[in-house]
């Protein structure tokens, strides 16, 4: 089918009776996202190329540590057809509070507001778009952009030092280019892998490709950097790989190592998060967050340079 004529299927079944009134919908969405960002000072997103490597793990506890230094934060739960972040903060069965000004995220552990699909779904419903067999790929495509601007536009986050955005496992390659069309002022990424050669491999694929979007690349984190005995401690690896020469190749830092903690893991699948400075796991946490704080600070201080600097 032409994609002019697969776009008319589009639209009629999204009942809109012509393209005019679907524009002035984008439009007015991207006003009201301009509006709704401009309260939100920095806006990072956490992605990989690489599935199963944790990261949503760790932008739950990013989020938890930067709140733990004082900061006001938002997580918008990017994975669209498996979210999990309510889950990991104790919120799953929660609902968003629709008002007259926007819908109300709900508000987990240390005052975090979560925007999630998950809030939509009714218990033990699936998880994949449903739709006529004959509407191709672009239909689910524009479908999924279509929420995330509705996440951006609709939502009353409110005055926000950060907000962090959970892309989906492996970043599909829509998600990143639609981030940053939403996002034109965001802040940076920080990229999730695994010690492992297959991990580093793939996410070296995904720092070249945030790059080439614009997407300021704070850092990598090494999830999985070994195993922590329950009962001393002691450390253990589990991959025979190492994140840091990537880092030295690709000239980005390592904001950090988070070894595989089984309390940490227990926590997010309890829904109730590690908060105590006496975690092991929470220490490495807080300074992640210390290192991503000072990355933003730093890029941000850059990019006002250059424009001052630039004739």
């Amino acid at each position: 089918m032409p994609p002019e004529k697969n776009l008319k299927v589009i639209l009629s079944k999204l009942k809109y009776p012509d393209d005019a009134l679907v524009m002035k919908q984008i439009t007015d969405q991207l006003i009201q996202v301009k509006t709704r960002m401009g309260l939100i000072k920095r806006k990072v997103v956490v992605m990989s190329g690489k599935g199963g490597v944790g990261k949503s793990l760790v932008t739950v506890n990013l989020a938890l540590a930067l709140a733990r230094l004082g900061h006001k934060v938002g997580i918008l739960d990017v994975d669209l057809n498996g979210p999990c972040v309510p889950k990991m903060l104790g919120l799953k069965g929660a609902t968003m509070e629709i008002t007259s000004e926007g819908a109300v995220p709900p508000t987990g552990p240390l005052g975090i507001k979560v925007a999630s699909m998950e809030f939509f779904l009714k218990e033990g419903s699936p998880l994949r778009w449903k739709g006529p067999m004959d509407l191709s790929p672009v239909w689910l495509g524009m479908l999924e952009m279509s929420v995330l601007r509705e996440f951006l536009a609709d939502i009353l986050w409110g005055s926000l030092d950060y907000l962090l955005a959970d892309l989906p496992p492996g970043a599909a390659a829509d998600k990143p280019p639609v981030i940053v069309g939403f996002l034109p002022e965001l802040d940076g990424a920080v990229i999730v892998t695994i010690p492992s050669e297959i991990s580093t491999e793939v996410v070296r694929k995904s720092v070249l490709y945030a790059r080439d979007l614009g997407i300021p690349v704070l850092g990598l984190v090494e999830n999985m950097s070994g195993y922590r005995c329950p009962d001393c401690n002691a450390i253990s690896p589990l991959f025979e790989g190492d994140a840091k020469p990537l880092c030295d190749e690709l000239f980005l830092p390592l904001l950090g190592r988070i070894p595989f903690d089984r309390a940490l893991g227990q926590s997010a699948d309890q829904g109730k998060p590690l908060l105590s400075e006496s975690e092991p796991s929470v220490k490495i946490f807080t300074e992640l967050a210390r290192q991503v704080q000072s990355r933003v600070d730093a890029t941000i201080h850059f990019s006002i340079d250059a424009k001052e600097t630039s004739p």
